[in-house]
């Protein structure tokens, strides 16, 4: 029996790597093992991703240094032009300023003629004219005067509330007021009353009078009614108010 009779009756797993190498993937596959390089593979495309765009605004920014950089040279060439013209205009000699015009004499004939025509004029008047002044001033004074004494002078007048106190409850109340009213003066104008209980039957005569503060005061009236001393215990001001 040949060499390869043997080999080909005897037992032996030749591809037996290949078959370790399948189950040792089928169990990653199992394991999460293989997941792996995917995750690596999506970070790196990530990090690709924004690499781009860092590359990309970094450029926008150096457009924009550029522009920059260019306006500032623009001007940089516009002030020394400028500059330049500034420094030429300062070098050129200024022309003198003309000399002014001395101002032609007066004339001696104008002159003389003005004095005259100022002796002519009389700066304090005559007495004559003095005296007209005054008379009209004292008339106009007197007109003014005149004018103010027609006028109506202001007349000040007061609001006044009285109250006239009886003895006793028996006291006549329609006589009372009857006395009261009969004080009269310049000035004086009686006014609305009414009687007020006090207390125990007793009332007060309350009335009101206009007076002129010229002419008639509170102390006045309070003597003139108490003289009625039969009927009049005592006279209150209850009130008193400017019109």
């Amino acid at each position: 029996m040949s060499d390869l009779q043997c080999l080909a009756q005897e037992k032996i797993w030749f591809e037996k790597s290949r078959y370790d190498e399948a189950e040792r993937r089928f169990y990653e596959g199992v394991n999460g093992i293989s997941q792996a390089p995917q995750s690596q593979n999506a970070s790196r495309s990530e990090d690709h991703g924004e690499l781009i765009s860092r590359m990309k605004s970094l450029e926008l920014d150096n457009k924009n240094l550029h522009k920059v950089v260019d306006d500032l040279r623009a001007m940089l060439s516009k002030l020394e032009s400028r500059m330049s013209v500034l420094e030429k205009s300062q070098g050129h000699p200024t022309k003198p300023a003309p000399a002014l015009q001395a101002a032609p004499a007066p004339n001696p004939k104008v002159v003389v003629k003005e004095q005259e025509e100022d002796d002519d004029i009389d700066l304090f008047g005559s007495d004559e004219e003095d005296e007209e002044a005054e008379r009209i001033k004292a008339q106009r004074v007197q007109e003014y005067a005149a004018r103010k004494s027609a006028k109506p002078a202001l007349i000040a007048k007061s609001s006044i509330l009285l109250d006239v106190k009886p003895w006793d409850d028996e006291t006549d109340m329609a006589k009372l007021e009857e006395c009261v009213r009969s004080v009269q003066a310049d000035g004086l104008l009686w006014g609305a009353s009414k009687l007020v209980p006090v207390g125990y039957g007793i009332k007060k005569l309350q009335i009101s009078c206009v007076v002129e503060d010229d002419k008639v005061g509170t102390d006045m009236l309070e003597e003139e009614i108490t003289k009625y001393e039969d009927y009049v215990q005592s006279v209150d001001v209850a009130a008193f108010n400017k019109i």
